[in-house]
């Protein structure tokens, strides 16, 4: 199987379009024409990362956190650190992919992997994208109404949170009247007709619409086809930032950070004083996601779990909700495990998908 392949699976999943736009996803280094033999997954890239590719016999590497996110001016392969890792996995014909903030934004993926290991129930986006979708009304001639709606929906219209191929119809009478140099295929030049059409209504994600069209237009019978495309600032259900939901059970502050620390496997963290002495709603963010606060607050969240908050924001959230810095590390690694299971399922082949066995986590604790 060639890397473009299992970069496809990743894609369709957090496609590269939702990232944040200052951002550097996808190729890295290399090639996706590459044939694959094994794939090793990390969150960051350093040069012990591509050893434990090179043992394992892994050519492709896709890393969480980009190794090209600042420009490089120039290839230091004796100084530099990200220029001796390009050497490395050139001279080792290694590719290299991020998923970041797209992986972030996604279902199911970085935040919503953090809110599982917590067993959060009634899970939903903290905060949906907005201003990323189209309405695409495109007319029909009735007996093509279920074939052009099938073409638009195998594109990926029409996705609305859990449910697949929504759309909505109208019938009505469609008129128009052909020149002399058109070709109609119902009726004949220059002579008015009228036809019983449907008016066929999809959502479609911005970076979705060219590919929807150039396959509603593939299986449309006219030769001019009419359609509406209209920008919509709706929420999307389907990308955001953040999770909120549920404990099964209300815990006292104390059990929480116990809870928290057991959840996600770790000893050491910051917290603040919340608002209340128990705690039920949650939210979540893995990484850097203190400008979140307020919004969790607004949602009524007792607790939010995030990384890289600074001294004044746990000081203005005193007393209104706990904040809890997990770490950035340690809310983010838990994606890998999902990225894996979906690379897996989609493999037919032996290649194997290994998960970086070291850490890369540059923060250490001191302990006296």
């Amino acid at each position: 199987m060639r890397c473009d392949k299992i970069i496809k699976i990743i894609e369709d999943w957090a496609p590269k379009d939702i990232a944040w736009e200052k951002d550097n996803v996808g190729l890295q280094v290399g090639s996706l024409r590459r044939n694959i033999k094994n794939i090793l997954l990390c969150l960051d890239v350093d040069e012990k990362v591509v050893e434990e590719a090179k043992r394992k016999k892994c050519n492709l590497i896709i890393s969480h956190h980009p190794l090209l996110f600042r420009s490089l001016k120039k290839l230091d392969f004796e100084n530099d650190n990200r220029s001796i890792i390009i050497e490395k996995l050139i001279k080792n014909d290694i590719t290299l992919y991020s998923a970041h903030t797209n992986l972030d934004f996604t279902k199911d993926g970085v935040s919503f992997q953090l809110a599982n290991k917590l067993n959060l129930t009634n899970q939903r986006f903290l905060q949906m994208l907005s201003q990323t979708q189209n309405k695409l009304a495109v007319f029909v001639p009735i007996d093509h109404a279920d074939k052009i709606a099938d073409a638009m929906h195998s594109t990926g219209a029409g996705v609305i949170g859990e449910y697949h191929n929504c759309s909505f119809r109208t019938p009505g009478t469609g008129t128009f009247m052909g020149s002399q140099k058109s070709n109609p295929k119902i009726g004949a030049k220059g002579k008015v007709e009228r036809v019983e059409e449907v008016k066929i209504e999809v959502l479609v994600n911005t970076f979705d619409l060219k590919k929807v069209i150039a396959e509603m237009k593939k299986f449309h019978p006219y030769e001019e086809v009419a359609y509406d495309v209209y920008p919509i600032s709706n929420d999307n259900v389907n990308y955001g930032m953040g999770v909120i939901g549920e404990l099964k059970e209300d815990l006292s502050e104390k059990d929480f950070l116990d809870f928290t620390a057991k959840s996600l496997h770790i000893k050491n963290f910051r917290f603040n004083c919340g608002k209340k002495s128990k705690i039920k709603k949650v939210a979540v963010c893995g990484g850097s996601c203190s400008d979140l606060i307020d919004l969790a607050i607004q949602n009524d969240a007792d607790a939010f779990i995030t990384a890289d908050i600074k001294y004044h924001s746990f000081q203005d959230a005193e007393n209104k909700i706990l904040l809890i810095d997990a770490g950035h590390y340690e809310t983010e690694i838990f994606s890998l495990d999902e990225l894996k299971n979906r690379i897996v399922k989609s493999l037919t082949d032996k290649t194997k998908v290994f998960k970086y066995t070291g850490s890369t986590n540059p923060i250490v604790f001191y302990n006296n």
